[in-house]
Parts: structure tokens; C-alpha cells; sequence
């Protein structure tokens, strides 16, 4: 089967965002912001990208993926329940009592490897799958403020040292965090930079571009698994891609701000905000 048509990805993607929006508008909210902006990174790799079934979860020979910024589990919630791996009306359950889709994932969502959240783990975790099994692709999913966690660092450092080259690490760099800018905290920058000097290749995309995703993480992308079907690159080195995004990407009204982060959308905020999804997605299908 051919990879998907950009169409089909980005109506995928706008059904996830309309996801989000309705899960904010539940009886706990959620984190809104956050969730936006991985829209395309998580999109391109459970649709595009990895090697999954959502019939068999626990299949041996999966790719595997660690949501570190465990904040954004409405975003894969949304996702995982397009793809396949559990009914898409499940996710009206989203924070009410007895339902597994909390506010943070857990593995008794199915699609979910690891239950994350405490910020500063994920990279750790995934090294793990990745050094367990050299014939799988590995993608730890991070959120930028996450990389303020020294056990970040740790990991990316032992990373390098295993010469996993069948881990990515993708960066969801939308510059904000609870607090405000990343750079007001504990400055980042220059990001790429400091992914290098931990042994990794880099690369650089906009996070809300399908083709230039994929064009990173793909088998056989630059910077990806080598052409053969190796998971594993030849050199050794895991990738990190830095996937440059908007937080609350989608609705204008909240797009590049830090009340973003979390949401309890009232019935009306929660209309209004689908009016406008909805809106721009006609526009963007118009002919």
C-alpha cells in the first residue's frame, strides 16, 4: 500500500483537532495547547510512518512510540482512536469516572507503550525498547519545556553511547510552556546545536507540514531508517528531529499564547471553537 495522500492526512488531522476541542469541553478540560501542536507529528507517524496494527497492539515486531510530554495524551487519544485501536465514541468518555482515558495515558489504552507524564522520562524509556530490539524503529514524542529535565540529557547521552540509530526523538518546539516562553525559563538555544554535542544527528522541519515530516522520518528519509529496511542507521547515531510548531494551533483565539496549555471549554467555547476547525477546514478543501 502507497503512502497516503496529503488529503487524506490532512482530514485526518482536522477530525483529531475537532477530538481535542470535544475532549476540553469535558468535565475536566485538558490540555489544549499542547495537544494542538502535535497534531501533524503524531498524524505522520501512526498513519505515515510507523510499522503498527491496530489489530494486533502488542504485535513483537511493532514500531514503538513514547509520548514523553504525557500532557499532549488527548492529541494521541485522538489519533489512536482514528487509526484503529479503539472505537472513535470512546473518546467522549475522556476524563469521566471509570474511563481509562485519563488526563495522562496509560497502558490500558490500547496503542499506549508506557504511561507517561512525569516530564523528563520518555527519552529514558524509549532508549529502552530501542536497546531491547536493534530491528524496530523507536520515536520518543518531547515536549521543549520537557527539555529543561536534566534526565533529558542523561538519556540522550546514553543514547548515543549504545549507537541507537533506530531512535528518533521528535522535539514538539512551540517555545511555550505553563510558565510562558521556554526561553524566559531555561533558554534552549541553540537546540540543535546541543543535540549534536550529545552525538545525534539533526534535523530541522516545520512540525505542521506533512510532506516535510515525512520527509524525516519515513523508511528510507534522510535521516531516517536506512533504504534496505534496517531500522538502524549506519552510522549509528540516533536522529533527533526539532519539528517546529505553533501551540494551540488550529484556533486563532488561543494559537501562540500561554493560556493555551489547559482548557475547560464551556459549551459555547467548545461550539465555537469546532465552528471555526470546521470553517477552516472547508476552506481548505475548496477546489
Amino acid at each position: 500500500m502507497g503512502a497516503p495522500a496529503r488529503a487524506d492526512l490532512a482530514a485526518t488531522a482536522h477530525r483529531v483537532r475537532e477530538h481535542i476541542v470535544g475532549m476540553c469541553g469535558g468535565p475536566e478540560g485538558g490540555h489544549l495547547g499542547g495537544s494542538m501542536s502535535l497534531v501533524e507529528i503524531l498524524t505522520v507517524l501512526y498513519f505515515d510512518v510507523m510499522r503498527i496494527d491496530p489489530r494486533r497492539p502488542a504485535a513483537a515486531d511493532r514500531d514503538i512510540l513514547v509520548l514523553g510530554k504525557g500532557h499532549g495524551a488527548i492529541c494521541l487519544y485522538g489519533v489512536l482512536a482514528e487509526r484503529g485501536f479503539f472505537p472513535v465514541g470512546e473518546l467522549a468518555e475522556y476524563a469521566r469516572p471509570g474511563s481509562r482515558l485519563m488526563g495522562h495515558p496509560v497502558r490500558a489504552v490500547p496503542g499506549v507503550e508506557m504511561p507517561t507524564g512525569s516530564l523528563g522520562h520518555g527519552l529514558a524509556l524509549a532508549n529502552g525498547f530501542a536497546l531491547a530490539d536493534r530491528d524496530r524503529r523507536c520515536f520518543a514524542v518531547l515536549g521543549d519545556g520537557e527539555l529543561q529535565e536534566g534526565s533529558v540529557w542523561e538519556a540522550a547521552m546514553a543514547s548515543a553511547a549504545l549507537g541507537l540509530g533506530n531512535l528518533t526523538a521528535v522535539i514538539d518546539r512551540n517555545r511555550l510552556q505553563i510558565t510562558g516562553p521556554t526561553e524566559d525559563a531555561i533558554g534552549l538555544e541553540p537546540l540543535a546545536d546541543r543535540w549534536r554535542s550529545f552525538g545525534w544527528s539533526v534535523r530541522e522541519v516545520d512540525g505542521h507540514d506533512f510532506a516535510a515530516l515525512r520527509g524525516v522520518l519515513a523508511p528510507g528519509a534522510s535521516g531516517a531508517s536506512g533504504a534496505n529496511g534496517s531500522a538502524a542507521r549506519r552510522d549509528g547515531r540516533p536522529v533527533a528531529v526539532i519539528a517546529h510548531t505553533v501551540k494551540g494551533r488550529g484556533l486563532p483565539s488561543v494559537e501562540a499564547k500561554t493560556r493555551s496549555h489547559y482548557a475547560k471549554l464551556s459549551g459555547r467555547q467548545a461550539d465555537r471553537s469546532l465552528a471555526v476547525l470546521r470553517a477552516r477546514r472547508r476552506r481548505e478543501e475548496a477546489p
